[in-house]
């Protein structure tokens, strides 16, 4: 097995050999390189001590030298050299009350979470797979290194973390993993919610989000995100729908369509970011998270769900907050869940009103969540609902195209030029300006500031 290491990782490596310790790249990056993907992050392991790296290199920072770590400064790029150490005991299923150096690689890899993340790597002894890494990864499997009980016991971070790799490389866990994985769940209790959120995110991103169907099944989402739960255990009863809430809003996550670079339906304009891909998938994640209280039954037995837009608005906030988002991604994800239900009138005026009152900011957004919904519900009532979408899209766009207002900042008068007019500053110029714009959002041509300044003069002289 060989891989090819980056210049300066192979610079850090030898110049240690050279002074006469051991090194090697670890770790996720030796995975990454094994399964042909490009590492994130390049991690360096050595039988050298802190300050003994730091005697070998001219530019170090101590980024956690009681836990044996030194970045050493390759131009202005920042590579973790850890020392080989032994953990000492686990207090709060979390971090080690202490740990101690060692010289030896197989002790430092013991420690490690799977097996595939337990191998390292240097071009002078090549692959060094003590645990069955290799292997596991030829046969798509996530294993922890020895005991997966006391792993987890260890970090209990490791529960989620293992089945994020099973989402992003899509793996399986095996059997003594798995059986430890239901037994201590619960020690998720103890992981920040900062954490936790770390691990969803990059599931939800992944190529598997149905893994944290898998996460319900073994008793992680109890602890972490309860109300998926219930959703999971809530059924639909509607020819709308084929599956439960929690199914559903799984699918919906994997019919979302993200072309690299580009914003959803169009193909073009201003790309999406990985931000938006994020806020996309919790809003599909949650954008039904209240059905279960709002459900209902009709006098023929059909399910009925009013109000979960509004309400589920609500709890998604207070689900985002609690894992410590983000305000711009809270207060996102909670408008498009707000409006996920918004039935668009194919009217250019009904159009630009729609558009004032969602926010033209998030409507790009709102289009791929409102498909990703119908295609995640029962085949039979796809073809009028995306016809229908496609048709508002369309008309949304051409009005975009067209330049026409529809808000307040596109209108051609402002509040000074109310004032000048001899309007008092107060109330009534907000007033007066959205009398203009309901005007405007019914007729675009009249967003002409001679046209708007006479509509105001008359508005004047009514109030005198």
């Amino acid at each position: 097995m060989k891989i090819q290491l980056p210049q300066k990782v192979d610079y850090i490596i030898n110049q240690l050999i050279k002074y006469g310790y051991e090194a090697y790249a670890v770790g996720g990056c030796v995975r990454d390189s094994i399964l042909g993907k490009e590492p994130e992050d390049w991690d360096i392991t050595t039988s050298a001590t802190p300050l003994e790296v730091k005697k070998i290199f001219r530019r170090t920072i101590d980024t956690g030298i009681a836990h044996g770590t030194v970045t050493v400064m390759m131009d202005k790029e920042g590579f973790e050299v850890t020392t080989y150490r032994i953990d000492g005991e686990y207090e709060d299923n979390r971090r080690p009350k202490s740990v101690e150096f060692t010289a030896n690689l197989v002790e430092d890899l013991k420690r490690r979470d799977f097996t595939i993340n337990a191998m390292a790597y240097n071009t002078e002894k090549g692959l060094v797979d003590i645990f069955g890494g290799l292997e596991d990864i030829k046969v798509g499997v996530i294993r922890c290194v020895g005991s997966a009980s006391d792993r987890f016991d260890e970090d209990a971070l490791r529960i989620l973390r293992a089945l994020r790799f099973c989402a992003q490389l899509g793996f399986t866990i095996e059997e003594e993993t798995m059986e430890a994985i239901r037994e201590k769940a619960a020690n998720l209790c103890n992981i920040s919610a900062e954490r936790i959120r770390v691990e969803l995110n990059k599931l939800l991103l992944s190529n598997h989000p149905d893994k944290l169907i898998e996460a319900y099944e073994v008793g992680i989402t109890k602890i972490i995100l309860p109300e998926f739960d219930i959703m999971m255990e809530t059924e639909q009863n509607n020819f709308n729908h084929l599956y439960n809430v929690g199914v559903h809003s799984i699918k919906a996550i994997q019919l979302l369509d993200l072309p690299e670079g580009k914003h959803p339906f169009t193909g073009e304009g201003a790309e999406i970011s990985q931000k938006e891909k994020l806020i996309l998938c919790w809003t599909m994640l949650l954008h039904d998270v209240e059905k279960p209280s709002c459900k209902t039954f009709g006098e023929d037995g059909v399910a009925h769900f009013y109000g979960h837009q509004e309400k589920g608005a609500g709890t998604a906030k207070n689900i985002l907050r609690r894992l410590k988002f983000d305000n711009e991604t809270t207060d996102t994800v909670v408008r498009l869940i707000t409006w996920h239900d918004y039935s668009f009138t194919l009217k250019p005026s009904k159009m630009r009103n729609a558009i004032n009152k969602i926010g033209d900011d998030i409507m790009d957004l709102l289009f791929e969540v409102k498909k990703a919904d119908v295609l995640a519900q029962n085949p039979e009532t796809w073809e009028s609902k995306v016809n229908h979408l496609n048709d508002a899209m369309r008309l949304y766009h051409e009005i975009k195209a067209n330049g026409e207002c529809v808000n307040l900042k596109m209108l051609t008068v402002n509040g000074n030029d109310l004032i000048a007019l001899g309007f008092k500053p107060g109330v009534i110029i907000g007033e007066v300006l959205n009398l203009l714009l309901e005007q405007v959002l019914e007729k675009p041509e009249l967003n002409d500031k001679s046209t708007l300044i006479e509509i105001a003069k008359a508005k004047l002289i009514d109030l005198k």
